[in-house]
């Protein structure tokens, strides 16, 4: 385990192709991905699953908006979502409770991560994105977001087709006080 996070890198999304997670393989990933540190056990996120047609009838809403806005820089970002085969929107729910919508906020970031060492333990590709999509008030209606709810993440999966490129690394020395009294 310590060697597979030592080693671990998100795959490019525009490098992912098929096959994806089967329909087996996704049941275990949304699984693994659900136990993540919950406070509370409010579970405040899920999932929107998009494959196949479905995602590429999404994406074509997503190019009808930015067609609309005349802006070429918006559609070409969409490459990220349209080629791996398979997305996974992680949707942030946070609930009304004792527990602070921050540490909510968390946990959903948690699952985002989760899921992605999980697909890639299971020998796939992952990269986990925001894009103007997961902010974009249209955009967020399209996927069939309610008000209160924001995307945490699109975590995409898939097989790469090239191995992911390593890049430079934090120093963690650089980053580490030592509180003292």
């Amino acid at each position: 385990m310590l060697n597979f996070l030592a080693l671990r890198r998100s795959t490019s999304a525009v490098t992912l192709t098929e096959p994806a997670p089967d329909p087996y393989q996704l049941s275990d990933l949304l699984r693994l991905a659900a136990r993540v540190p919950d406070h509370g056990k409010l579970m405040p996120w899920r999932f929107i699953v998009l494959q196949g047609v479905d995602k590429a009838a999404f994406a074509a809403q997503l190019e009808a908006i930015s067609s609309a806005r005349d802006d070429a820089l918006l559609t070409g970002k969409l490459a990220k979502l349209k080629a791996p085969p398979l997305a996974i929107a992680v949707i942030s729910t946070p609930k009304v409770a004792a527990i602070p919508e921050w540490e909510q906020v968390l946990s959903a970031g948690a699952v985002c991560s989760t899921l992605v060492q999980a697909a890639m333990a299971m020998g796939f590709g992952a990269n986990w994105i925001t894009d103007w999509y997961s902010y974009d008030g249209q955009a967020t209606t399209a996927l069939g977001l309610e008000a209160s709810e924001r995307v945490a993440g699109f975590v995409l999966i898939g097989t790469p087709r090239e191995p992911p490129l390593e890049r430079e690394r934090p120093s963690p020395p650089d980053l580490v006080t030592y509180w003292k009294p």
